[in-house]
């Protein structure tokens, strides 16, 4: 079934109400950091990828990617970003409930600040997070905490949208949990996210 991340348009909205790119052309800055402990390449699959800036770089990092949003838009701009860094990626018009999380699975699985779902929705892709993992494959997830709600420097004003870290650990449990942090870092991702924030990141593999 189709669970919309937001009102239809939202992102449409948003993503072309400026020329510019709202959370900036780089990839997120936790996600370039952990760079080492990320697979050397192979298949990885961005979801809720926006106008693009993670899966290019990922993809400029040797994988070949695969990206989805629910965004023509935003996609639109992705596409662009793409061209302009000469690589190719595989972009698809999805939204988050109506992906395939059965198809051959990857051995990467990317969903950089996608908290635009109620909670239901959300378990539902968590478990399709996982599904979509290849045998030894890592899960990489950045978000906000509670604490993000109210300070106006990006995500939902919903707190239950939010992670924590017993959440992602319940989750995300049946996984090798490498990494699951929380802290806080002043970001400067474009009009989007713009100041201090309160983040939290997982990364964790899938048994062989």
């Amino acid at each position: 079934m189709s669970i919309p991340d937001r009102p239809d348009g939202f992102w449409d909205t948003r993503y072309g109400g400026t020329d510019d790119y709202v959370f900036g052309t780089a990839p997120a800055a936790p996600l370039q950091r952990i760079r080492d402990h990320l697979p050397a390449s192979g298949r990885a699959l961005a979801i809720a990828d926006g106008e693009g800036r993670n899966s290019v770089w990922l993809a400029e990092q040797g994988f070949d990617v695969t990206a989805f949003d629910a965004s023509p838009v935003g996609l639109a701009k992705a596409r662009g970003l793409a061209e302009q860094r000469g690589v190719t990626i595989d972009f698809h018009a999805a939204e988050i409930g109506a992906w395939d999380w059965d198809a051959p699975g990857y051995d990467l699985v990317a969903g950089i600040f996608f908290q635009f779902l109620s909670p239901i929705a959300r378990a539902e892709t968590f478990a399709g997070l996982k599904r979509a993992l290849a045998p030894g494959g890592t899960l990489y997830i950045l978000g906000y905490r509670p604490e993000q709600v109210g300070r106006g420097t990006g995500g939902p004003p919903d707190v239950e949208n939010m992670y924590t870290e017993d959440l992602l650990r319940e989750a995300f449990g049946v996984l090798d949990i490498l990494r699951l942090e929380s802290w806080d870092e002043d970001l400067d991702e474009g009009t989007g996210h713009k100041g201090s924030s309160a983040l939290i990141e997982l990364l964790a593999r899938k048994a062989t």
